[in-house]
């Protein structure tokens, strides 16, 4: 009877009647559930996060340096055998119309202090705009006139995108003659001692397969975005790197700015194009194998971080995506290998793999922007606060101390990673389900900021004049969600999340139409 006279009533009431039909028995089981799995990945996040604060701290209180730990002798010139000694070098920098920056980053190459005759040069050119494609061969023509070893490599398809670049490029017959291989992306400028800071590590220790060296961000003071993405990356090549590289000997390789022994990358299987991060694949085949790996955190290459939203939100979704599709291959692979112990296994996959590119992406969106959201409106579901508040207060603390500059901008940070966490926890599950997208491999746009710095310049900031050409309806959705929560608990709540919502709000809408980042205009 009391469904017969709703049907008669207007649609608000027949919303408040099948609201009140599922709430107890369906909406609040199941939001409890989601409580509960949200604190254990909480749970897992903090304990990760601790174990890293306080292995930072044993590494820089007690950990001896590279040098010190590892074999290492600076090469010097023989006056009787002249340059013999030094080991050939092949240094691979991949390109995709890099109309900015190819010039710095060729220039930076050519520019290594090591015997000319000991180095070879190689651009893996994949671009499709003809005439970006005659001015790097130009400048390649330039420094071979000067007597350097450079070669201009073009293929005919782009398959396997960078990887499947780098796997051409290791197929010239040339390349037989070199012992060990540099990778730097298009936009990465290496100072001139680093071959004679990395290649000595390599020559003095057999069991290194990898020296990797850390990123230094040019562009960082560009807009408040990247402001955003150096406070993440810093704890990444600050703490993680560093942490992963003294207990373990193992971490992902970044792509660029590192040293393969490409007897190391052969006995790995050489670059595969199974998922969108080739780098981190190759990372773990070499360390199944029994490879060990350097960070170098005292060297620094300094690249370009994207500072266009377009661009940030395509590199976001291939970071995220691709770990997610690896683990996916490899985590039976890595259980069966026989080259490494239990401990590593485990470190491999559950804090490398399961806590840190699966559970923290989706953890950060379902939890603070949907499920703490919810409770504002299903008040019989509780979220203590020690889960509420002071795990995510400790796990943020422990990871802004990358950035101790930054230290003022914490609150954006947290507003704008968790704005992000929406992308990268849709990665995330593509990667996991290989869904469509999974595959996708958009290059990461440069700006040339590293070109104007120098001069002193920045990049311009013009506002595009179509707003309609930016928005994007999965924050404005997410926005909208979170300012209707928000204003359920002033009009009903009791617990003043509404600030929190309110703001958060704020930041998807801000996302949502762009007002994020150097934005240039379409033409």
């Amino acid at each position: 009877m009391e469904a017969f006279e709703v049907v008669n009533e207007g649609i608000g009431e027949q919303i408040e009647f099948v609201w009140r039909k599922i709430r107890e028995p369906v909406i609040v089981p199941m939001l409890r559930v989601a409580v509960f799995l949200c604190l254990g990945m909480s749970v897992m996040m903090l304990v990760d996060k601790v174990y890293m604060g306080v292995s930072i701290c044993l590494v820089k209180l007690f950990g001896r340096k590279p040098e010190r730990r590892y074999k290492y002798e600076c090469f010097e010139d023989d006056v009787e055998l002249g340059n013999s000694n030094y080991p050939m070098v092949l240094v691979q920098i991949p390109m995709y119309n890099e109309g900015e920056v190819y010039q710095l980053s060729i220039g930076a190459a050519c520019g290594l202090s090591w015997p000319s005759n000991r180095l070879i040069i190689q651009i893996l050119d994949d671009s499709t705009d003809p005439t970006i494609k005659e001015l790097v061969q130009v400048e390649c023509n330039i420094w071979g006139s000067k007597g350097v070893n450079i070669k201009y490599e073009v293929r005919d398809n782009r398959n396997g995108y960078k990887a499947g670049a780098l796997r051409e490029g290791m197929k010239h017959s040339y390349v037989t003659q070199c012992d060990y291989v540099v990778i730097f992306d298009a936009d990465f400028q290496p100072q001139p001692d680093f071959l004679r800071r990395t290649i000595p590590f390599l020559v003095s220790n057999p069991e290194i397969g990898l020296v990797q060296a850390r990123w230094k961000f040019v562009n960082a003071d560009e807009c408040l975005m990247t402001r955003m993405q150096q406070m993440s990356l810093d704890y990444h090549f600050k703490v993680e790197q560093e942490v992963s590289s003294s207990a373990y000997a193992f971490f992902g390789f970044n792509g660029t700015a590192g040293v393969w022994r490409i007897s190391a990358l052969n006995e790995a299987g050489g670059w595969k194009d199974r998922t969108t991060v080739e780098d981190m694949d190759l990372s773990v085949r070499a360390s199944l194998k029994g490879w060990k790996f350097l960070y170098l955190s005292n060297l620094q290459v300094i690249n370009e971080l994207p500072s266009t939203l377009k661009a940030f939100r395509y590199q976001q979704h291939r970071w995220s995506c691709g770990p997610a599709n690896l683990f996916r291959k490899t985590a039976m692979e890595i259980l069966a290998s026989k080259n490494v112990s239990l401990w590593k296994k485990i470190y491999i996959l559950y804090s490398f793999f399961f806590v840190r590119k699966i559970v923290a992406h989706i953890n950060t969106f379902v939890f603070y922007c949907i499920v703490l959201p919810a409770t504002v409106v299903v008040p019989e579901v509780v979220v203590p606060k020690w889960g509420s508040v002071y795990i995510p207060f400790v796990i943020t603390l422990l990871k802004s101390v990358g950035t101790p500059r930054s230290f003022h901008l914490v609150s954006f940070w947290i507003l704008f990673e968790n704005t992000m966490s929406l992308h990268r926890t849709k990665a995330t599950i593509i990667g996991l389900l290989e869904a469509s997208r999974v595959n996708e491999w958009v290059v990461t746009e440069k700006l040339g900021a590293t070109l104007k710095a120098k001069g002193g310049g920045k990049v311009s900031k013009n506002i595009r004049s179509k707003i309609g050409d930016r928005i994007g309806m999965s924050e404005l959705c997410v926005g909208l969600y979170l300012l209707l929560c928000g204003s359920y608990d002033v009009i009903y709540g009791k617990n003043q999340f509404f600030i929190f919502l309110y703001v958060q709000a704020i930041a998807f809408f801000i996302l949502a139409f762009g007002y994020v980042g150097t934005v240039v205009p379409n033409y």
